[in-house]
């Protein structure tokens, strides 16, 4: 029967354990119950609902071999399932209790339930033999006692408690005492002296009745053989001895040295000492005697959780005729040592575990076990090693709840393993171990990241459509879907879809079409990475294109292909400024750096500056002079792989001094090519030509220094890579920055437009186009007082 306290004491006890979920129930039932007999409603009473005890995988375990309850998963209602033997379950024990386990999931909880068997008087008493043989010897006095071999009852309690009943005669009674066992003996007292010739032998019937309701008895036949002589028996210093005994006692220790005393001569002195019929085979295995002696000594190991208590019945019997015997009784009490290594199981374990999981999760069950009693039984559970992020909580009875005690993070930890100790109280103390592995399951908690926030490429110009030009690479600490990257490009910015496109499984970066330095020098994007999970979560990193330049575009001369007229009135000195020639370049940096030089075959009294362009004689012009109009071809060459060129014609005229000009005159280049120039000698002219020789002079010492410095380099072609500073010139040009350059050839683009060749004649007057004079002073070009820059590649505008 239930036993839980009433009223508001057991709601409120019961609403504790289902709290804590685990709780302990106790109910009793009669052995030999026929199957199904109803024991309780324990689902009712662990507060389950009777509708949810299949879905929460309701389970019952014994601890036992057999299945003696089942509990209707209907009803909830825990029944009788196969009969029940209590003596062959406890013996004699006083408490018979059997302990079930009930666990339940989703979530998960468990509960321990007592079932009491309760004796019921289904063992009548039974006496060792059908009959017992007395040899009285005659004369013996009034009063003489016999002890009797008792029967014994397989039940407990009052159902084993005997009475005896001897049938009627004139001779013999009975004397029912208490032994300090607190066990029934039997004593046999003689009223009247018996007479061998009046009857030798006497039959009597011995009835043992037991306290049980309803009242079971048994009987023993007694046999009373009257002898003559021997009328001493054997007499033990006490009746009862009480020894204790270590379990670990080796095998031939001496548990006692009994010693009788008869008080007859000759061989009715002798005796013998051996185990009553009463005595268990298993005992006497256990313990043997020697009946000379009458020594007892331990014969086979002992097991405190085998046997831990011996009750053995020793006669010692005379060798008289007839012999004569006296019992006594040894009990010993087995002492239990720390020799059985407590255990560890698992009852039920949850992986695996996700990373998100709240603090105080219920992880696992674990439950000890030691067979040792006393604190040798006790135990204590611990994990190790320490750090782990999970502890140990205890229930009732050596029953652990693994408990989450920590958060967790699968990118650091992806699974613990650690060991769960238990340990007994025993010295020295005994302990086992097992080992568990709780593998930590993703959950969808990082973003993308790229290996760096962004990307610098170069690619050369004129690349081939579709051509792979780098490769972007994020990482996702995650698992499985969750670390499954795509990427695209992010065109909110600046829509690239024509340009530029990335393979989304790869990142593989793709120039869709041919890309022209002249047009295009600079792509900025952001390339976006999101994962599979869910929710999703994204990364991005930006993404610079540099295009690289190729000598892909020959130098132009932006003016007429005519020849150019100059006027010179001779003489002229040697090194005089005749003009300046101006090319340009749509390419950039050393691929726009131009060089001139004179045809050899039209060279004559020429010569034209290297990197200046300007036009002047190498000897001294004079009025003899053969030729009076001479032309000068002009090749102007970039430094660019493969090489690039154009050509310019000039024309001079010589002039005396008495010659007339005529206003008429027109110079078809003028205006576009080339500018004539007035040979007057003036300020501005000075400052000009001093200006260009300075400027040139350190030019020419900047070209040496990087020469020391620097060597020539081929820009990088298409392709993934790094920004890097490039020299890619002879002279230590810096053919691109990590920010936009520009190309400057001496003169901004429009000045390059309509000043590409300059004339210095200082007596000739100037005409233009209109018919006008004008000072030669006022035609020079702001171009003429800057420094050529060619032979410096590319300058870096902010």
């Amino acid at each position: 029967m239930l036993t839980w306290p009433k009223g508001l004491l057991q709601l409120l006890l019961l609403h504790t354990a289902w709290e804590m979920g685990s709780g302990q129930l106790h109910y009793s039932v009669l052995e030999e119950s026929q199957h199904g007999t109803f024991v309780g409603r324990i689902a009712q009473d662990l507060g389950l609902e009777v509708s949810k005890l299949v879905p929460r995988m309701f389970r019952m375990l014994s601890k036992g071999e057999k299945d003696y309850f089942e509990v209707n998963l209907q009803n909830g209602i825990l029944f009788v399932n196969s009969r029940i033997d209590r003596e062959e379950l406890c013996a004699k024990n006083a408490d018979c209790v059997l302990h079930l386990e009930v666990i339940v999931e989703k979530p998960l909880a468990f509960f321990h339930v007592e079932v009491e068997i309760k004796d019921m008087n289904d063992n009548p008493p039974i006496f060792s033999a059908r009959e017992q043989i007395l040899s009285i010897a005659e004369l013996i006095t009034s009063g003489t006692q016999f002890l009797l071999e008792g029967a014994s009852d397989a039940d407990i309690g009052t159902n084993a408690v005997l009475t005896y009943k001897l049938s009627p005669n004139n001779h013999f009674s009975l004397d029912s005492g208490s032994d300090e066992d607190e066990t029934n003996s039997v004593v046999l007292v003689l009223k009247v002296p018996l007479d061998r010739e009046e009857s030798p032998v006497h039959h009597l019937v011995l009835t043992a009745t037991d306290g049980g309701e309803p009242k079971l008895t048994g009987t023993v036949q007694l046999v009373i053989k009257v002898l003559d002589v021997n009328d001493n028996p054997p007499v033990f210093n006490q009746s009862v001895y009480r020894i204790k005994l270590l379990e670990n006692t080796a095998s031939g220790s001496l548990v006692i040295n009994l010693n009788a005393i008869d008080l007859d001569e000759g061989i009715n002195r002798e005796m013998s000492y051996f185990f009553s019929n009463k005595v268990p085979l298993h005992f006497k295995n256990t313990f043997g005697i020697n009946t000379d002696t009458g020594e007892i000594k331990v014969i086979e190991k002992l097991d405190y959780e085998d046997t831990n208590f011996y009750e053995l019945h020793i006669v010692a019997e005379d060798k008289g005729s007839p012999p004569l015997s006296k019992q006594c009784k040894v009990l010993i009490d087995i002492l239990d040592i720390n020799d059985n290594i407590p255990e560890v199981f698992v009852n039920s374990i949850s992986v695996p575990l996700p990373e998100d999981s709240t603090l105080g999760t219920v992880v696992a069950i674990i439950s000890a076990l030691d067979k040792d009693s006393g604190i040798n039984g006790q135990v204590r559970c611990f994990l190790w090693p320490t750090g782990v992020p999970f502890k140990l909580k205890f229930t009732f009875k050596n029953y652990y709840s693994l408990i989450l005690d920590a958060t967790l993070d699968r990118e650091q930890v992806a699974e613990y393993k650690f060991v769960v100790t238990v340990e007994d109280q025993g010295i020295p103390p005994l302990s086992s171990s097992i080992t568990l592995l709780v593998p930590i399951s993703d959950i969808n908690d990082n973003a993308p990241a790229f290996t760096q926030p962004s990307y610098t490429v170069f690619v050369k110009e004129n690349n081939p459509p579709g051509a792979h030009i780098f490769t972007v690479s994020a990482l996702d600490p995650d698992v499985a879907g969750n670390a499954l990257i795509t990427y695209w490009i992010d065109e909110k910015l600046w829509p690239l879809s024509n340009y530029i496109s990335v393979h989304s499984e790869s990142g593989k970066l793709y120039a869709l079409q041919s890309l022209d330095y002249e047009e295009l020098k600079l792509l900025e994007f952001q390339v976006r990475a999101k994962d599979a999970g869910m929710p999703t979560l994204c990364g991005n990193a930006t993404v610079q294109v540099f295009v690289m330049d190729e000598n892909d575009n020959a130098p132009a001369m932006s003016g007429s292909s005519e020849e150019n007229l100059i006027l010179l009135v001779v003489p002229v000195m040697p090194g005089h400024i005749v003009g300046k020639i101006h090319a340009l370049d749509a390419d950039s940096g050393y691929n726009a750096w131009l060089r001139y030089e004179l045809v050899e075959e039209s060279s004559g009294p020429w010569s034209v500056g290297q990197y200046s362009g300007e036009v002047s004689t190498k000897y001294s012009l004079g009025e003899s002079e053969e030729s009076r109009i001479q032309s000068l071809l002009v090749l102007v060459k970039d430094h660019g792989k493969p090489q690039l060129s154009a050509t310019a014609t000039l024309s001079v005229s010589l002039v005396t001094s008495g010659q007339t000009i005529k206003t008429d005159i027109t110079l078809p280049w003028s205006g576009e090519n080339f500018v004539p120039l007035v040979d007057s000698i003036n300020v501005y002219l000075i400052i000009a030509i001093c200006s260009v020789s300075s400027l040139f002079l350190l030019s020419t010492l900047i070209y040496v220094a990087l020469r020391c410095h620097c060597k020539a380099k081929e820009s990088m072609v298409y392709g993934p890579g790094m920004a890097t500073l490039v020299c890619a010139s002879e002279v230590g040009s810096w053919s691109y920055s990590n920010r936009h350059s520009h190309i400057l050839a001496g003169v901004s683009a429009e000045a390059g437009a309509k000043s590409d060749l300059m004339i210095f004649s200082p007596n000739i007057p100037v005409f233009a186009n209109n018919g006008e004079f004008r000072n030669g002073t006022e035609l020079i070009s702001d171009s003429a007082k800057e420094v050529s820059c060619a032979h410096c590649g590319v300058f870096d505008i902010k």
